[in-house]
């Protein structure tokens, strides 16, 4: 006779695909009572199916069973002896045989009648394979963050099916956390009952609010071997219930606070005064509580968690206005223990004496991609996994010099986005991937160029990592936020008179913010200046049309994979998404389609809607300034925002940092009068940087006529040997170097520009783009991208160059009149010998200097 056994609970026999013949469930709950009604219904499902059922009970809470069921309940005391207990359990479950249900009281309950957690594992990991042999259907439940870390891992790996229940504003949420043998798209998201049906939560606010709440087991600090780490959060633990019970004083905690800080968040002292200034005890203890290893949480975990804190002590209303996080941190110990055991930290080590650098850091990315990790660290990430479920996840860099004043590493490390989806050995074997890939981008050509060339290489550089919920919700098979973007404190473009460049700029796409932070040379991005939202760069309603946001960055939850497609590709395949707050529909295409004899929606995105009718760009200068005056100093800042209506949503702060801007000075004096003769470039613009008054020492430039001939490959060549030049100029002779040349500058398309690296033109002090490849081409400055923070870093002045323009000066006979010096940097690319001009200025006939002028 086949067996088949329920739940009781139709919705939740759907979400776990039924129960098998030999599952042991275990719930586990805060308080007894929320396992209640899950009990409950099952033991009414096994009479009602005339199953027998069989109630074991031993616990010192009152009795799971109704009056009415009529169960064979064995009373048992726990009390007389391990040996006496299981002895009366196993004689129980042979005399039933195969087929029976059974509820056990609370496990939580054997551990303190044993006085031992590992009596309670052993008592479990002896009685679920016995069960299981007699094809039975049992019920468990313990409390949660009750136990030891090894208990609770014997549980997981001995049980079928492990549940997480939570109750909040009389919701019920279930999260699986195991399932054996089962799978489905959603089966390890949490879910919350509605209607009579479990239904996944879609929202990162929702599950955020629901999960951050509660401690993770893992990192219980009475249960962990007792190193400094864990005695000193023990005993912070301590001191903290001392002083919630006037037991103590403020003054009493501040050594044990400071300790923490330097152990765990940071040692640089600016930011280390304003984390004491800002951290309680209490939220210091919870941060080391998320924790995957131990060390600091590095530059980009220090500045989100900061910004937050810094913000809600502003004012208690964003307490509702900012969504929770619930990120994890691996500490950055964990990289150096990677490090040495992988054998890579001799190699990492000599890269601070050795000229090829550059070599050695290649050599050790092979074998960091290769490395593996301790047991101990791959059982937290398991656990971590288990928490997000299949929610997906971004797994960031946050180095120790990462996002510090005076070195912000933008965009030099990498992080990954993870859809999450698959089972959960599926989902671990990415996730680890993700970390190498991430320990493998400290040593790439970028990160490795940029400390040499700011003097780092000899400073200590760890890998913390910052393990973060993507901010969003599921529309359809996609996962994306409705808006994402950057923030800065101080606009350095002003392209209208009522622009105030104090009051800052946001750059903002919908959809995931890869968009905004990356350099897209296929698309554009709204730029808002905070106390003019409705001032647009673009001149008119034409231009408006045109430069605007066509495509939308999403995880793609059916394919488990980042994507890029267009916005109403997205739009038409992403269900219940409000579409009336972001986008409108564009008849003209669908009058067109209606001749073809077509139909279908078309839908163009329009971000002013919401820009003008709600209190976002208020909320989000009134953050910056909070921001800025805390930092005392200009600051940058990435975030999301999600809507239920236009005046009801929620923004994420993901990252803040000192924003690396110099001031500007003139360290020339202006020419009082200048022919219209001499001037080769006149530019009204985009411009970003301050007023300069300069000569000019070198020119390099790429002809238009000439590079627009060349191939793709030989395109790449091309940024290859501008890359050269920079790099076998002598130090100290040509301080200031203009770079000219067609389309977008460091573009990752040839099509459109030199696909140069940043750190092949980190020497020149002026960039200029000609938008002369292509008439439609509008030159991108890139405000809020990692490469616009290199060129402000880097203090360059960027312009753009329309020749159409009527106030514009292009000539560029002078300028293909002047002598090439290209053979005397790079002798092996004389066939670039047209497309690439190296012009000395000092070198001119005519004893004329070149000067640039920007005001």
């Amino acid at each position: 006779m086949e067996l088949s056994f329920t739940t009781g609970i139709t919705a939740l026999d759907e979400l776990l695909d039924g129960v098998e013949p030999g599952d042991n469930l275990v719930y586990q709950v805060d308080k007894i009572t929320e396992y209640i009604p899950f009990v409950h219904s099952f033991c009414t499902d096994a009479i009602k199916n005339e199953r027998e059922l069989i109630y074991f009970r031993f616990g010192k809470h009152k009795p799971f069973l109704k009056e009415e069921i009529n169960a064979k309940v064995f009373e048992i005391d726990p009390s007389i002896g391990f040996e006496y207990f299981i002895n009366k359990v196993f004689k129980c479950i042979k005399k039933f045989g195969r087929g029976a249900c059974y509820v056990f009281d609370s496990l939580s309950d054997l551990a303190e009648y044993w006085y031992s957690d590992r009596m309670l594992a052993n008592f479990f990991m002896l009685t679920c394979p016995y069960l299981y042999d007699f094809d039975t259907a049992t019920y468990f439940v313990h409390l949660r963050n009750q136990h030891s870390q090894y208990t609770i891992n014997k549980i997981r790996e001995t049980a079928q099916v492990i549940l997480d229940v939570y109750t909040k504003d009389k919701r019920i949420y279930v999260h699986p956390l195991k399932v054996w043998k089962r799978y489905s798209p959603t089966m390890y998201m949490l879910h919350v009952l509605k209607n009579g049906k479990f239904v996944p939560v879609t929202q990162s606010i929702e599950i955020s609010e629901v999960l951050s709440q509660h401690a993770q087991p893992w990192v219980d600090f009475t249960t962990r071997t007792q190193d400094v780490w864990s005695k000193t959060y023990y005993k912070a633990q301590r001191k903290l219930n001392e002083y919630n019970q006037d037991g103590c004083t403020l003054d009493d905690l501040r050594p044990l606070i400071d300790f923490i800080i330097s152990m765990n968040i940071t040692r640089d002292k600016k930011l280390k005064r304003m984390v004491q200034e800002n951290f309680s005890l209490d939220e210091l203890i919870r941060i080391g509580k998320r924790m995957i290893g131990t060390g600091l949480i590095g530059g980009k975990s220090v500045g989100m968690l900061l910004a937050q804190a810094i913000v809600k002590n502003k004012d208690e209303k964003w307490d509702n206005k900012l969504e929770i996080h619930d990120s994890f941190f691996i500490g950055s110990d964990v990289f150096y223990t990677y490090l040495v055991i992988n054998k890579c930290w001799w190699k990492r080590y000599e890269i601070k004496f050795s000229e090829k650098y550059l070599d050695i850091a290649r050599e050790t990315q092979e074998l960091l991609s290769k490395g593996v990790f301790p047991d101990d660290i791959i059982e937290q990430f398991k656990n971590v996994l288990e928490y997000f479920g299949q929610s997906p996840i971004i797994v960031r860099s946050s180095s120790l010099l990462e996002d510090a004043y005076g070195n912000s590493f933008s965009g030099k490390y990498d992080s990954i986005f993870l859809a999450n989806q698959g089972t959960p050995e599926e989902r671990l074997d990415k996730f680890i991937k993700a970390v190498r890939d991430v320990y493998k981008s400290s040593l790439s050509e970028d990160a490795i160029t940029y400390r040499a060339r700011r003097n780092l290489l000899g400073q200590e550089e760890q890998m913390a990592i910052l393990v973060q919920r993507v901010s969003g919700a599921i529309y359809g098979k996609y996962f994306y936020p409705h808006l994402a973007g950057v923030g800065y404190s101080f606009n350095p473009y002003v392209w209208a008179e009522d622009i105030d460049p104090e009051a800052g700029l946001i750059r903002l796409v919908f959809g995931l913010g890869t968009r905004a932070v990356d350099k897209i040379d296929d698309d554009y991005t709204r730029i808002v200046a905070l106390n003019a939202p409705n001032r647009r760069p673009e001149s008119n309603i034409d231009d408006k049309m045109r430069y605007q946001q066509r495509k939308v960055d999403v995880l793609d939850l059916d394919s488990n994979t980042f994507i890029t497609d267009y916005f109403d590709e997205i739009v038409e395949n992403s269900e219940d998404l409000q579409i009336e707050l972001f986008g409108e529909r564009d008849w003209d295409i669908e009058k067109r389609y209606e001749k073809l004899g077509k139909k279908k929606k078309f839908y163009r995105l329009d971000l002013d809607k919401m820009l003008l009718n709600s209190e976002l760009t208020h909320d989000m200068q009134k953050i910056i300034e909070i921001l800025e005056t805390e930092y005392n100093y200009p600051i940058d800042m990435e975030f999301t925002v999600n809507f239920k209506n236009k005046n009801d949503y929620k923004i994420n702060i993901l990252q803040c940092r000192p924003f690396q801007v110099k001031k500007g000075s003139q360290t020339e004096k202006k020419p009082k009068k200048i022919d219209k003769e001499d001037i080769i470039i006149k530019s009204t613009g985009p411009i970003v940087g301050y007023g300069v008054v300069k000569t000019v020492d070198l020119i390099i430039f790429v002809s238009t006529e000439h590079y627009s001939r060349l191939s793709m490959q030989d395109r790449y060549g091309v940024a290859r040997l501008i890359g050269k030049i920079t790099s076998n100029l002598p130090k100290n002779v040509y301080e200031n170097i203009l770079l000219i040349g067609p389309g977008r500058w460091a573009t990752s398309s040839p099509s459109l520009g030199v696909p140069v690296k940043f750190h092949e033109i980190s020497r020149v002090s002026v960039i200029c783009e000609l938008a002369e490849m292509h008439e439609q081409l509008r030159p991108d400055v890139s405000l809020g991208t990692h490469f616009f923070n290199d060129l402000v870093e880097q203090s360059m002045l960027y312009l753009a160059v329309y020749p159409t323009k009527p106030t514009t000066i292009l000539k560029k006979r002078i300028l293909q009149s002047m002598d090439n010096s290209l053979s005397k940097y790079v002798k092996s690319d004389i066939k670039f010998q047209d497309v690439v001009r190296v012009i000395e200025t000092a070198k001119l006939i005519s004893g004329k200097v070149v000067k640039i002028c920007a005001d």
